[in-house]
């Protein structure tokens, strides 16, 4: 019996390639790199089923590929902006995602950047392993806490419920900014109460943090006025996506005011960042490490692969988005 062609674009932590080995006949992008257009095109004719990532484009034209052999895309990830999902309806292609799985490590990674960007602890590292530090003494890089002070949330799905969570036990006061009201129980839980407008969370919040998808619904919303209305001393957190935010705006904000500091995971153009953003000593930024665990890189590419399975057994798909 022929088994079903599936294409993998990036590299897969090892367990999952053997799983999806196991049943199928795979290819790998063995170079690891991100797949220039001719490639995918190729694979659109070639295989069953695409597992991209973040760094592969499928655009209309894309899913308008001539002899397009692709029935399934399953993506690894949770999010699906860097996929035209009407597109995907149109050409009869269905499109499955891994949420939940990078839920945790995500929320723990927006900690992260929060308690870096207070305590200016990407400063001090710089500092020292430069050779720059002299010493301690009471004046020298102080930042702020975060125990009594409040946090603001973008979105209030399972990321940002689950960074609530972790600022709850931290001491920190949450509020959020949504399109629809949570459940009073999610709102019990997490100890979050519910702004209408987000120009009024902006103003009143110590820590703004990020869980919006991609998109152009939601390109450049946080924008120069935004940033101009937050608090004075305020911190911005970006674990979602990096069209979120302008980042040159956010450089000026850095620079000038009103904001102490940000902790960016994402980026506009990755892996390209903003020269104005890494001048600025009082930004954190990583290499989009939200779900860099190995518990959650495995978890994300089981789910997809038990999309994959689920779809040639015709049963339901559970995260169906397209």
């Amino acid at each position: 019996m022929t088994r079903a062609r599936i294409f993998v674009t990036r590299r897969l932590p090892e367990a999952v390639e053997q799983r999806l080995a196991a049943s199928y006949e795979v290819t790998i992008n063995a170079d690891d790199v991100p797949l220039d257009r001719a490639a995918l095109t190729a694979a659109m004719r070639e295989q069953d089923v695409m597992l991209p990532t973040i760094t592969d484009r499928i655009d209309a034209a894309l899913l308008a590929t001539s002899d397009c052999r692709v029935r399934l895309i399953a993506n690894y990830g949770a999010g699906t902006d860097h996929i035209d999902l009407g597109a995907a309806r149109a050409a009869g292609v269905t499109v499955t995602n891994t949420p939940g799985a990078l839920t945790e490590t995500t929320a723990e990674l927006a900690i992260l950047l929060m308690l870096m960007a207070a305590r200016r602890a990407g400063e001090g590292e710089r500092e020292l392993r430069a050779g720059r530090w002299t010493g301690w003494r009471p004046t020298h890089l102080i930042g702020s806490g975060l125990t009594e002070r409040s946090l603001g949330l973008v979105g209030f799905g399972r990321i940002a419920q689950a960074t609530a969570r972790r600022a709850r036990a931290m001491g920190m006061s949450i509020l959020y900014y949504s399109r629809s009201a949570a459940s009073a129980e999610i709102e019990a839980e997490c100890g979050a109460k519910r702004v209408d407008k987000l120009v009024e969370l902006v103003a009143s919040v110590d820590v703004l943090s990020l869980h919006v998808p991609g998109g152009v619904a939601t390109e450049h919303l946080i924008d120069a006025k935004l940033l101009a209305g937050m608090k004075p001393g305020a911190i911005l957190v970006n674990t979602a996506r990096g069209t979120v935010v302008d980042e040159r705006a956010l450089a000026v904000a850095l620079r000038d005011g009103p904001l102490a500091a940000a902790g960016l995971d994402v980026y506009e153009r990755e892996p390209s960042v903003e020269p104005a953003l890494l001048a600025c000593e009082n930004a954190v930024l990583l290499p989009h490490l939200g779900s860099a665990t190995t518990t959650a890189r495995v978890a994300m590419g089981m789910q997809a692969a038990d999309a994959i399975d689920a779809f040639f057994a015709g049963q339901e798909l559970t995260d169906r988005v397209a």
